[in-house]
């Protein structure tokens, strides 16, 4: 029994909202593709954003101090694919897509089915992550649109007629 490998093997069973995650501020402007995001209260609205430490934007989101949630749709596979390609230069990421600025200056993907603009209030180190806890200040709606959710170590598209 490996207990690291069955927790892996665990955790593909459990479907999770694909997001781009993105900062900009003095450290400059990043994001990475992440499925581990969580609310975690409404009072304040607070998100839980979970980021590996050895990942190179690590610093730049922790020096910034302020991210955003794009929480995306069926169409942003590719997009998400961009995102978590660490080959891709930061710079060039943001070339695909429309950006928005909301009020903490994080860049906001146009086409998103929602945006969740916060300040990171705190965070925790655990394992090889670091958690942040981010109380969101502006909240942006897109057009309603299917979901896009990573289960079983592949995309799938949330088909919003299916949850009617």
């Amino acid at each position: 029994m490996n207990l690291t490998s069955d927790f892996r093997n665990a955790m593909a069973q459990l479907g999770s909202a694909i997001t781009i995650i993105t900062t900009d501020g003095p450290a400059g402007r990043f994001g990475f593709t992440a499925s581990a995001v969580c609310s975690v209260t409404d009072s304040p609205p607070t998100l839980l954003v979970c980021m590996n430490r050895s990942s190179f934007a690590h610093g730049k989101f922790q020096h910034n101090g302020v991210l955003c949630v794009n929480v995306l749709s069926g169409q942003h596979q590719q997009l998400s694919g961009i995102f978590a390609n660490g080959q891709i230069r930061s710079e060039e990421r943001f070339l695909h897509d429309e950006w928005l600025a909301l009020e903490t200056g994080s860049p906001a993907l146009a086409s998103a089915v929602a945006n969740c603009d916060c300040v990171i209030a705190d965070s925790h180190e655990v394992g090889s992550h670091s958690v942040f806890y981010c109380e969101v200040k502006q909240i942006r709606f897109g057009n309603p649109s299917d979901g896009l959710v990573w289960f079983n170590r592949q995309f799938h598209t949330l088909s919003m007629a299916s949850c009617r």
